[in-house]
This record gives C-alpha cells, sequence and structure tokens, in this order.
C-alpha cells in the first residue's frame, strides 16, 4: 500500500463500519465517533510504514480501540475539571457567605452595643426609626408624644452620636 491514496480510500470504505463500532462502543456518543473515526483512519494512514503484515483488521482496530479510550480518559478529565471547578465555586461562595454572616453578626453586637450607649429617650427613637425602620407616626403614637417631637428627639440622638462615638468604633 505504499502510501498508494487509491488503495487507502478502499481500505477507508471496507473498514470504516467496523472501526466506527468499535469507537462507538467506547465513548457511547455518535458525534464524538464519528469524529474519532476520522482521526482514527488519519493516525492508520501515517502508521502504515509502521504495520508489519500482522493482520490488518486487527492492527486497526487496536489503533481505534486505543485512541477512543484516550478520548474517553480525556473527556473524564475535563468532567472532573468541572466539576472541582463549580464544587471549589460552591465552597468559596459558602466561605464567603460565613464570613459576610459573621461580620454582619459582630457589626450588629457591636450597634446594639452602642445603642446602650444612648441616653434613653434617644435610644428608643433611633431603635424604633433606625432598626425597627416605623414612621415619625408609628413613633408619635406608641410613645404618645407629637410628631415634632419625635423629629427633635432624632435630631439631638444624631447630634450626640456625632459627639460620642467614632466612625472607628464599628
Amino acid at each position: 500500500m505504499n502510501g498508494n491514496d487509491h488503495a487507502f480510500r478502499i481500505l477507508v470504505e471496507k473498514y470504516r463500519t467496523d472501526l466506527f463500532r468499535v469507537i462507538y462502543a467506547v465513548l457511547r456518543d455518535q458525534k464524538d465517533a464519528e469524529d474519532a473515526a476520522q482521526e482514527v483512519f488519519v493516525k492508520i494512514y501515517y502508521s502504515l510504514p509502521q504495520y508489519k503484515n500482522q493482520g490488518l483488521k486487527t492492527w486497526m482496530t487496536r489503533i481505534a480501540v486505543n485512541h477512543a479510550i484516550d478520548l474517553k480518559r480525556k473527556r473524564e478529565r475535563r468532567h472532573e475539571d468541572v466539576v472541582d471547578t463549580v464544587q471549589y465555586e460552591t465552597v468559596m461562595r459558602h466561605q464567603e457567605g460565613v464570613e459576610t454572616e459573621i461580620l454582619t453578626k459582630e457589626q450588629r453586637r457591636l450597634i446594639r452595643q452602642k445603642l446602650n450607649e444612648l441616653p434613653e429617650n434617644y435610644r428608643n427613637v433611633i431603635y424604633d426609626y433606625y432598626i425597627l425602620e416605623k414612621s415619625y407616626q408609628q413613633i408619635a403614637e406608641e410613645q404618645q408624644i407629637q410628631i415634632k417631637s419625635v423629629e427633635a428627639r432624632l435630631y439631638r440622638a444624631r447630634q450626640w452620636m456625632k459627639k460620642h462615638w467614632k466612625e472607628e468604633d464599628f
């Protein structure tokens, strides 16, 4: 056959179905098996000088099986890499979530501690307005004071906080 293209075409026609079946049995995917079969015939073409008349079909089948197994291993490694990446990202997201949760809890603890430093009449209005998110109207009704008094207490509480607290305390 020594490089005779016509003879090689005949070889491809004769064995293409057999080699495809062998490759498909390993890969279990039609498109991958078709692509691999083409690659196998290219390998066979370039390997023909090494062929030593030892049973052509067996020799070609061995090349096809080895190539299909290599492709399957690569595909599995890629799949493992993707799984590893997804698992890593999930762990990192979880870790970031835990870090955020811990920092948030610590910040809340500091805020509660600082709120306890406020004079009581300021503490109640600050807590109701900023923490419980109540309206001026709700606060006035619950504390049985005028809306103007709520505004004044909030203003004085903010002034007190500016005077007594530093941003670094949080």
